[in-house]
């Protein structure tokens, strides 16, 4: 099923055009911007020009998990800058949407690691928090417009970075290599 979706007419999803470069020209890209709201906006207007196969969400994260330079999916996904426990909800619980703190949507592809994905809007350099073992800015509003929106959904994340006191400058460095990396993913899992 999702080498079919792969192979009719996919939207890949990127933070940003370093983060796809050469590898991915020719194909149907968004290049959604950094953050849960741009993220979120650029996708559901990308969406108005027609239903994609599948919504693939590309990029890099962080991980004090995953080895830097590997490439994880996930399909759980956490808000992790939601914090609401004082008003008795639980942790990363949006208050009153009914949601589980964990959205479950999308693919998992056995072919490679499966990730817990924390999306928030900082850039995490001191991970601590055990409940998600991936982190970016992104997915989590695009695996929820594409649920909501009934698309299937594979999320591939390039590790960048260990999430760490280094996080940043290592980020500026490898997200140059992220293109090749998940362009090998995706033609893997298409073949």
């Amino acid at each position: 099923m999702l080498r079919e979706l792969l192979n009719q007419d996919p939207l890949f999803v990127f933070a940003l055009e370093i983060e796809a470069a050469s590898a991915f020209e020719g194909c149907n890209n968004a290049f959604v911007g950094i953050g849960k709201v741009s993220a979120g906006y650029h996708l559901m207007k990308k969406l108005e020009s027609g239903k994609p196969s599948i919504i693939v969400n590309l990029g890099s994260a962080g991980s004090t998990e995953f080895t830097k330079g590997s490439v994880i999916a996930c399909n759980r996904f956490i808000q992790r800058d939601m914090d609401v426990r004082a008003l008795g909800y639980r942790k990363f619980e949006t208050p009153f949407s009914g949601d589980e703190p964990i959205l479950e949507y999308g693919f998992s592809a056995p072919e490679l690691q499966q990730g817990i994905c924390g999306t928030g809007d900082f850039f995490e350099m001191s991970h601590v928090n055990t409940e998600y073992n991936v982190i970016d800015m992104e997915a989590f509003p695009l695996a929820l417009i594409a649920k909501k929106s009934d698309i299937p959904f594979l999320c591939l994340k390039y590790i960048s970075d260990g999430a760490d006191g280094a996080a940043a400058e290592d980020w500026l460095v490898s997200v140059h290599h992220a293109a090749i990396s998940l362009r090998a993913a995706v033609d893997m899992l298409k073949s």
